[in-house]
């Protein structure tokens, strides 16, 4: 029979003998490897060099540019001759995180693409579903640059005034009227409906009463173009085949009894 061969052992002569003691110490490892014999030795650093061509490209990128570099003389037998020093210099310190850029938004709502309903269209009568006039029906005008509805009851057959309402809070009746005669004062916009809000006075000492807050009121301007408005409307009602039945329809609240539903109904 052929002799047995002995494996080699994969095994470390230092191993670990259990936590965390190895077999030999520092000072036996140190003897076990000579490394005595190479304390003391320095093995001389070799000086990389470019080839001709790769140092060509550098210095007509860097050192050819007057902008960034200026060539300086200076003495001395072992200094070189000549330095290239930056222009501008760099800066000492940088930031770990690049700044965020200010970029213009998309989103703005003034930017957004004002779209209206095919069946609302100037002069037609719509059912107000919010707001303290809902259930009224008024007359649309015009629709403003924010894209909510200008409309009017008029004033004086249902008590509804010159107001602005978005047009998902509306349902559009098939019933119209010619406002083409009609002519809307031109400072009716969204500016002409912001309420103007006052700052509160500071609480001084002394003041232990507070003054009442004064309720909104009706300028008189606002009441002059609401008179200008209705007479034209007025105008166009008469004009209009039905207008008794135009007058009344106008005037009357719109519900809903038992068993209605206004997906079933046609306006």
């Amino acid at each position: 029979m052929a002799p047995t061969e002995k494996k080699k052992s994969t095994k470390p002569r230092n191993y670990d003998l259990g936590n965390g003691v190895v077999r030999f110490s520092r000072s036996v490892v140190y003897h076990k490897k000579a490394l005595y014999k190479f304390i003391g030795k320095k093995v001389e650093k070799k000086k990389k060099t470019l080839p001709p061509n790769n140092l060509a490209k550098s210095s007509k990128s860097f050192f050819n540019d007057p902008g960034r570099v200026i060539e300086k003389q200076i003495g001395g037998e072992k200094n070189g001759g000549k330095r290239y020093v930056l222009v501008k210099k760099r800066r000492a310190v940088y930031p770990t995180q690049d700044k965020i850029k200010k970029r213009p938004s998309k989103q703005l709502f003034k930017d957004h693409k004002r779209t209206l309903r095919p069946s609302i269209t100037p002069g037609t009568i719509l059912i107000l579903l919010a707001g303290a006039h809902k259930g009224k029906r008024v007359v649309f005008l015009k629709q403003l640059h924010s894209g909510l509805l200008l409309v009017t009851g008029p004033y004086e057959i249902n008590g509804c005034p010159l107001r602005r309402i978005s047009q998902r809070y509306v349902i559009g009746t098939q019933t119209k009227i010619d406002i083409s005669e009609v002519k809307l004062p031109k400072n009716l916009n969204d500016t002409y409906f912001k309420r103007q809000r006052q700052k509160r006075a500071k609480k001084e000492e002394g003041d232990i009463f507070q003054k009442k807050k004064e309720g909104y009121k009706v300028s008189d301007t606002r009441k002059a173009d609401q008179k200008v408005v209705d007479a034209q409307l007025f105008a166009a009602i008469r004009k209009h085949a039905d207008r008794k039945v135009l007058l009344a329809y106008l005037s009357a609240m719109f519900g809903l009894r038992s068993s209605q539903f206004p997906h079933r109904l046609q306006f």
